[in-house]
């Protein structure tokens, strides 16, 4: 049993070494999943301190890092010390759209190999999808209907892909689609160079980008620039038969103009998985529309454990002062 001098010596002690501890606070997937994400730090950082994000004790100024998915408007803000905020997600319009955000604080995206592999399979099934006329398929199934298409459909190799959008998930959907014998086209903003794969950069290059897609493969980021940037007549561009694919985010295709090219014929189908709200309302017409296959925003969910893994190796890079990938630019938008 401590005297009460020695006691009081220990409480010093734990409470400067708590003070010196590295502490993430974590709002991603409430009160239930929490418990997951601390015994996966404990395994893989142990000497990091995990608080929860709604833990009425935390005070603000201990938060060195911020593991978020929404956070609330203003709350990030308050953290004095904050040295990071990591995206529990790729996107990072839910921490971006807050107006008291400091952009001098780094945020970094989600991105790791689990989440490139898993959006270039959801990508691969979405154009195979496209061209075997599935979502016909499917509405010929839900309505008993023997339905037959009156033409042979194209092969792979004769079909021309674009991926818009050509950062770490695009680039490795691009590779992704052109291994699965597709001509493969890339569109984005700066110059790249991906083998197999036709790169065309710059406002000036994307009609001609556009005019020669079969299919359009949206992994744009969400900026100013890119809202509203797919709309009917940027669709009546594309070579028929003609098909959308969205994985990005839901306001850069404008939904009415969408739904219009469905019902003209001059889009003969799509695949969406992001939608301007989501969950998707249900008096959405886009869950009636003709030849559209809708998924719940699923095309890339990384595993809490592999999440958790580059969270450590991010911290942990910024730790030791080493620059870190996936770091936002509030400058270009993503």
């Amino acid at each position: 049993m401590l005297s009460g001098d020695r006691a009081g010596m220990h409480g010093l002690v734990v409470k400067r070494r708590s003070r010196i501890m590295t502490c993430l606070v974590v709002r991603a997937g409430g009160s239930r999943v929490f418990p997951h994400w601390k015994a996966l730090f404990a395994e893989l950082m142990p000497e990091l301190e995990v608080r929860e994000w709604d833990d009425p004790t935390l005070d603000p100024a201990h938060i060195d890092y911020a593991l978020v998915w929404q956070p609330e408007p203003g709350r990030l803000a308050a953290m004095p010390n904050l040295r990071a905020i990591l995206s529990v997600a790729a996107g990072v319009e839910h921490v971006v759209c807050d107006p008291s955000w400091s952009r001098s604080i780094p945020l970094i995206r989600m991105g790791e190999e689990q989440t490139r592999g898993q959006m270039a399979d959801y990508v691969l099934w979405a154009v195979l999808s496209l061209l075997r006329d599935a979502p016909r398929w499917q509405a010929g199934q839900a309505a008993g209907q023997w339905v037959r298409r009156e033409r042979a459909p194209l092969l792979s190799s004769d079909m021309q892909v674009g991926v818009m959008g050509l950062g770490s998930l695009g680039e490795v959907v691009a590779r992704r689609l052109a291994a699965a014998g597709f001509g493969v086209l890339g569109w984005s903003r700066s110059e790249h160079r991906i083998d197999d794969v036709r790169c065309f950069w710059g406002e000036s290059q994307r009609a001609a980008f556009v005019a020669e897609c079969h299919v359009l493969v949206c992994l744009l980021p969400e900026t100013e620039q890119t809202r509203g940037l797919i709309t009917y007549e940027l669709l009546g561009q594309l070579r028929q038969p003609s098909g959308l694919v969205n994985v990005a985010r839901g306001p850069i295709v404008v939904e009415a103009d969408l739904l219009r090219a469905l019902e003209d014929g001059v889009l003969h189908g799509a695949v969406l998985d992001v939608f301007d709200h989501e969950p998707l309302p249900p008096e959405s017409p886009l869950w009636h529309a003709p030849r559209v296959m809708i998924t719940p925003h699923i095309a890339s969910e990384a595993s809490r454990p592999v999440r958790a893994r580059q969270v450590v190796q991010t911290i942990r890079a910024l730790e030791r002062g080493e620059p870190v990938p996936l770091r936002y630019d509030p400058a270009r938008g993503y």
